[in-house]
């Protein structure tokens, strides 16, 4: 029986798979699918070996922690891809797995398509070399990646629309023009994205409630609040009384749709907000172990959060750790609001971004499905 490995260990990887499994299941009707997804994904028909609630971690500190689970992880997979005869595999961004993984399937024969190129321009500028010795084909999902990877030497890269195009493109297409700043200035809807990690939630929403209090003293606002169905409900709880509007994770294009401004967690979600023109203030707070080791180790200087990386110019503010305060949260959410010609910059420059992700017509999915029936069929 035909089968394929999916790899989607963390939840931005299982809607990026979701972006093209159906065309998948359609090109490779008879395949089995198995592997790391979640709840979406086993919907889908996929059998799971691995939830990623139990696969997926954060930071470097939390990666540290479950190394065992790791190796033990792969050992499995590795015996199940023998023990299935399995040919292909499409392995998605988790790079630090998935390219361990990569290497020991190359070498049994398996066929490798990685779906959203790991960000070697930024670091580890060497992955280059070793993705085009162990994959058969690269997708990429960033505008200029597609170039990058190809000047060094990777070949079969394929430029595809990033998820969030694909999942929003009819909902963008009926989205009303932004509020007037004349609007904003009476009245202004301010969104909270604290994340979808209780670390993130925990660390970010008092600030961000704090902020929105000290806005409040001087100006009408509006209050939205985005949760995650991974995050406790306790978490919250205290913060009930200063938010109007709670939308839950599912629901977030109605609140992007109503957002004047945000304040964001740094994650996809900065890129979403870019889809749905609302200029945001981007927050990240890590431990103190994964801020060392990113300082020594890492010689990364550039955004941090996928909107700027996709513009390659800093459209939203980001503020950094110790950076991250209610004063400096509103000092920068407050010059956009309060500055028409800045603001009016921004939105001007937001609507060009459903155009540098669309990726053109590639259907990833009916590609993908092709390299199974040939592998099959060999």
């Amino acid at each position: 029986m035909k089968n394929c490995l999916i790899i989607a260990g963390e939840k931005s990887g299982e809607e990026h798979a979701l972006s093209f499994i159906r065309s998948l299941k359609e090109t490779s009707p008879n395949c089995n699918f198995w592997g790391v997804g979640g709840d979406e994904l086993q919907n889908e028909g996929m059998e799971l070996i691995y939830h990623l609630k139990d696969f997926s971690s954060w930071g470097v500190s939390e990666v540290i922690g479950k190394i065992p689970f790791y190796f033990k992880a792969l050992k499995r997979v590795e015996e199940l891809v023998e023990e299935r005869d399995c040919k292909v595999a499409i392995l998605i961004d988790f790079q630090d797995f998935n390219l361990r993984l990569a290497k020991k399937l190359k070498s049994r024969g398996v066929k490798v398509l990685y779906y959203v190129a790991p960000q070697a321009w930024a670091w580890k500028a060497y992955r280059a070399e070793v993705l085009e010795r162990t994959i058969h084909s690269l997708f990429t999902i960033i505008p200029f990646e597609k170039k990058w990877f190809e000047d060094r030497g990777v070949t079969r890269v394929k430029s595809v629309s990033h998820p969030l195009w694909l999942n929003y493109r009819d909902e963008l297409q009926n989205l009303e023009a932004p509020r007037s700043y004349d609007e904003i200035s009476k009245e202004v809807n301010i969104l909270l994205l604290p994340g979808s990690r209780s670390f993130e939630v925990k660390s970010l929403l008092p600030d961000f409630v704090e902020t929105i209090k000290e806005i409040k003293k001087n100006r009408e606002v509006r209050v939205g609040l985005v949760t995650s169905g991974n995050i406790n409900k306790d978490f919250f709880t205290p913060y009930e009384s200063d938010i109007d509007i709670v939308w839950e994770n599912e629901q977030l294009s109605s609140a992007l749709a109503w957002a004047d401004c945000s304040l964001a967690a740094s994650g996809t979600v900065t890129l979403a907000t870019a889809l749905f023109n609302v200029p945001t203030v981007v927050a990240y707070k890590g431990s103190l172990l994964n801020e060392f080791i990113f300082r020594t180790f890492l010689s990364y200087d550039g955004y941090i959060s996928l909107a700027n990386i996709v513009h390659e110019q800093e459209v939203f503010p980001e503020l950094l750790q110790e950076s991250v305060s209610s004063y400096n949260l509103k000092s920068e959410l407050l010059q956009i609001i309060e500055n028409k010609e800045l603001y009016d910059e921004k939105i001007k420059i937001l609507s060009s971004t459903a155009k540098l992700i669309s990726g053109g017509e590639f259907d990833a999915g009916a590609y993908m499905g092709d390299v199974i029936e040939e592998a099959y069929n060999e």
